[in-house]
């Protein structure tokens, strides 16, 4: 097994560590994910789906964005269906079941005003802070590494809602690979 595909493997391994994984009717993805029966309360659990996407389906998102994912996010993507999910130090935004990644997209844009905003200053969404934390967690283009690699930072939502500025207000990771293996090193400490 190559070594990414064995990192996206741990990687996804950690969802149900780290989250717990609920499926309810206001969750469309989490719905099409649905496993089992519903628990006293009603609720189900949901299973990130193994796929293998054609790289063609990141044609229509590059289309919209002014950059590329790094690499290791492009495979994930690739390969895997899963629901908005908790991973400790952000949450991973959805990429739901379907034919195509359109469903990742629209995942990554929901808030419209705050995607523009984040798309032209060179920001490509693809988390949000932890619990309710409403701060996107992006792909930082102007700090290009090695390999098409991204810095990875959260930004105050608050600024750019009210005052349509950009303040980074952490450092999540210097890369999309660091970012995985620290949640992988995170869910074996649990």
């Amino acid at each position: 097994m190559r070594k990414d595909e064995q990192l996206i493997e741990d990687f996804v391994a950690c969802f149900e560590i780290l989250d717990e994984m609920r499926a309810d009717g206001f969750d469309a993805p989490a719905m099409g994910l649905a496993v089992g029966e519903p628990d006293a309360y009603g609720h189900r659990r949901w299973k990130p789906i193994h796929v293998k996407a054609d790289r063609a389906c990141l044609g229509p998102i590059y289309a919209k964005i002014p950059s590329r994912f790094p690499p290791l996010f492009e495979y994930l993507v690739l390969s895997y269906r899963w629901a908005e999910v908790e991973l400790g130090s952000f949450r991973l935004v959805a990429n739901p079941p379907g034919p195509d990644l359109l469903g990742l997209f629209g995942e990554m844009t929901k808030d419209d005003f705050l995607s523009t905003h984040l798309l032209r200053s060179g920001f490509v969404p693809f988390g949000k802070g932890q619990g309710a934390d409403y701060d996107p967690v992006c792909f930082d283009l102007s700090a290009r590494k090695q390999n098409g690699e991204y810095r990875i930072v959260k930004l105050d939502h608050e600024q750019i809602l009210c005052f349509s500025r950009i303040k980074v207000v952490a450092e999540l990771a210097s890369t999309f690979r660091e970012l995985v293996r620290l949640t992988i090193e995170r869910a074996r400490k649990v």
